[in-house]
């Protein structure tokens, strides 16, 4: 392979994608791609350009000291981008803002292809794209600007990076901007998206998973799925998707197609709705198999609303549940708030 796919995730959200060529430098291929990464030096001496490598494999080499970079920094993921030389694609978080490195959030124009209900609960919005097709991690979201509004809604991506198509899952929301646009939009409608962003998005798998999905918090996990699937990952999965209602239960085949296309992968889904004959009601968090927690030795991502995100945490936190990660977004009808 002559250049890898460089993920650089800014802690304001924003992440650019850069081409490192084969024997690059990380700091030289930002630079060169006019984004301005922290650095003083270039030497491998000031350690001033530290980031963390989030995955992917490099060589950092022995040109530097260990006052710039330490052993047991090393060791923790930590780099100087002025020593790292690729040898894979990589993500690594910049602890700098966009703003401050000059870079700024990527934008493209999209059409309407497609436009699907899902009973009174979501929808499905398919797009091609015209322009700068974005490139972005799975579990990631965009801001679709809203015709005529002068507003955005933010969106995860429930498809995956390299598709033909992108696609999300939508809350349907009597009286809200974007389900209002969407009741007249037509195939054909152009928009706008600004993006990637966000810090939730799938890390290396080197461990099993466990996916905790509140309503559309479903989208991000449809597209790590596929990715999963494509990778042939032999990782156990395991997802659990709660809802409201009955009704609020949607693109369940398309989950079930992936106990056939992903090894290992399982899933549950939960209503609370106590009215309900489904064959299990209550919270997310009473349906937590404990063999899905692996004792600890386990990943979990979290996206959903606000007091499911606080429930799973309390639950964790007054069981001693301790994740080998655990990562999580909140979100509301109109804004996707920060992940941790």
């Amino acid at each position: 392979m002559s250049s890898f796919n460089i993920a650089l995730n800014f802690e304001d959200g924003v992440t650019r994608f850069i081409e490192c060529k084969a024997g690059e430098k990380v700091l030289d291929a930002a630079f060169r791609a006019r984004i301005n990464l922290p650095m003083d030096c270039s030497d491998g001496v000031c350690g001033t350009c530290k980031c963390k490598a989030e995955s992917g494999s490099y060589d950092l080499g022995d040109d530097y000291i260990e006052d710039a970079l330490s052993d047991d920094e090393k060791d923790s993921g930590l780099v100087l981008t002025c020593q790292m030389v690729p040898q894979s694609d990589c993500v690594i978080a910049v602890p700098a803002s966009s703003a401050v490195c000059k870079t700024g959030q990527s934008k493209c124009a999209a059409t309407v292809a497609k436009i699907e209900l899902h009973n009174d609960a979501a929808v499905v919005l398919e797009l091609d794209v015209d322009t700068n097709a974005p490139v972005f991690l799975p579990g990631q979201y965009v801001n679709i600007d809203v015709p005529g509004s002068g507003q955005h809604r933010s969106y995860s991506f429930s498809s995956a990076p390299g598709d033909s198509k992108l696609s999300f899952l939508i809350k349907k929301i009597p009286g809200g901007v974007m389900s209002t646009w969407l009741e007249a939009a037509q195939t054909g409608d152009k928009l706008e998206l600004i993006g990637p962003l966000g810090s939730f998005y799938l890390r290396d798998v080197q461990r099993p998973l466990l996916f905790l999905a509140g309503g559309t918090g479903l989208a991000p996990f449809l597209s790590m799925l596929e990715v999963l699937a494509r990778a042939n990952s032999q990782q156990k999965v395991h997802l659990i998707y709660g809802v409201t209602r009955d009704l609020d239960l949607v693109q369940v085949e398309a989950i079930e197609a992936y106990t056939a296309k992903l090894a290992g992968f399982s899933f549950s889904t939960v209503v609370a709705d106590e009215t309900s004959n489904h064959p299990r009601k209550g919270w997310v968090t009473q349906h937590i198999p404990a063999d899905a927690l692996n004792d600890g030795d386990v990943d979990v991502y979290l996206c959903g609303p606000p007091p499911m995100v606080d429930a799973v945490r309390k639950h964790f936190d007054d069981n001693g549940v301790k994740p080998n990660s655990f990562h999580y977004e909140k979100f509301t009808p109109n804004v996707v708030q920060k992940a941790a």
